[in-house]
């Protein structure tokens, strides 16, 4: 079996168990009336031109950044990296957040691109990438936007969700990861 042929497999395999939590799970974000008739999320076919190498700039004073939410708050995170690469021929640059007060060792990337509204739900979609210890200037890494998912308040209004920065809306398609529920 090949690298590529493995990653689709586990990135299917990912799908299949989100699929299942959203279905049966008492923390699923879908109204437990609704979870009956749901048969799974739809989403891009998997495409490794959408798992791109990434160069961090870490920031070591990072600045605070107030996201705004669903429910018309604001919450603080840092922008602890910025993220440059290339997608279908552009340079691009997404920054990556941590709540402000966290020790989390995982980064949240919340991105709008032009399948906003469109293919993908309309107040954008995030990634989180754990890194192995911690980034330095220069280190490569990877961005799967096969793994970009919706956040919860699509699935239910009880739901909060920071909505990406203006910084972090993309001015290019990125067809991978979850289309619109």
């Amino acid at each position: 079996m090949s690298d590529a042929d493995d990653w689709a497999d586990r990135l299917e395999a990912n799908r299949t168990e989100k699929d299942q939590f959203l279905a049966e799970h008492r923390q699923s974000p879908i109204p437990p009336g609704e979870r009956e008739d749901f048969d799974g999320l739809d989403y891009f076919p998997p495409d490794p031109a959408y798992r791109v190498t990434a160069t961090a700039a870490v920031h070591d004073d990072p600045d605070a950044v107030d996201l705004e939410t669903t429910d018309e708050r604001t919450v603080r995170y840092l922008r602890v990296v910025t993220f440059s690469f290339d997608v279908d021929g552009n340079s691009v640059e997404l920054h990556g957040y941590r709540r402000e007060g966290e020790e989390s060792a995982a980064l949240f990337v919340p991105f709008r691109d032009k399948t906003t509204g469109q293919q993908t739900y309309h107040a954008g979609r995030y990634m989180e990438l754990e890194t192995e210890g911690s980034l330095a200037d220069g280190d490569e890494v990877t961005l799967d936007f096969n793994l970009a998912y919706t956040p919860f308040c699509a699935f239910s209004e009880s739901f909060s969700c920071p909505l990406p920065p203006e910084e972090n809306w993309l001015e290019t398609t990125i067809p991978a990861g979850e289309r619109t529920p």
